[in-house]
């Protein structure tokens, strides 16, 4: 969805549509209620996403649903502000800031971008999932295994000596 800039009434814009976004860990269109204001050359969009995300487990590998609820907040300035200075240092302030070229704002880059960093890098099915076994492979969610998994280096027998 692009939104032509110079059209933005003074009192805002509010939006609420879904959007069907090209990602792979997405399972519906994604819904997005966003409010969008100009000020001078400043466009300020805040609002809040929501979608159904297909992850993997990153301790039992097994795929799972999740629900996503996004809070949106993002500044769009000219991109001609750019070319006005050859070094920028970001500040903490400014990280939630972006441009626009031309007088159109693509929001669907917005969307696909707010759900990319919302996406949790170690995605877990539950927070007591227990993994799989490093020696077999078993899913010790579902059973246990029969591995022994007590060895000892063997850099450090020579310590085990002392013990006994």
């Amino acid at each position: 969805m692009k939104i032509i800039i110079s059209d933005i009434p003074l009192e805002g814009l509010e939006l609420d549509f879904e959007s069907s976004v090209e990602s792979d860990a997405l399972l519906t269109p994604v819904r997005a209620r966003l409010r969008i204001e100009k000020h001078e050359t400043e466009v300020f969009v805040k609002g809040d996403l929501t979608a159904e995300a297909k992850l993997q487990c990153g301790r039992c590998l097994k795929d799972f649903q999740k629900s996503l609820s996004i809070p949106v907040e993002a500044v769009y300035h000219p991109v001609d502000e750019l070319k006005e200075e050859d070094t920028h240092e970001i500040k903490s302030e400014e990280l939630d800031m972006d441009f626009y070229s031309g007088d159109e704002l693509d929001l669907e880059v917005l969307l696909i971008e707010q759900i990319e960093l919302n996406l949790p890098m170690k995605p877990l099915c539950s927070e007591s999932c227990k993994g799989l076994c490093p020696g077999c492979g078993t899913d010790l969610n579902t059973g246990r295994c029969s591995c022994n998994l007590e060895k000892t280096d063997p850099r450090f027998a020579a310590l085990k000596k002392l013990i006994n």
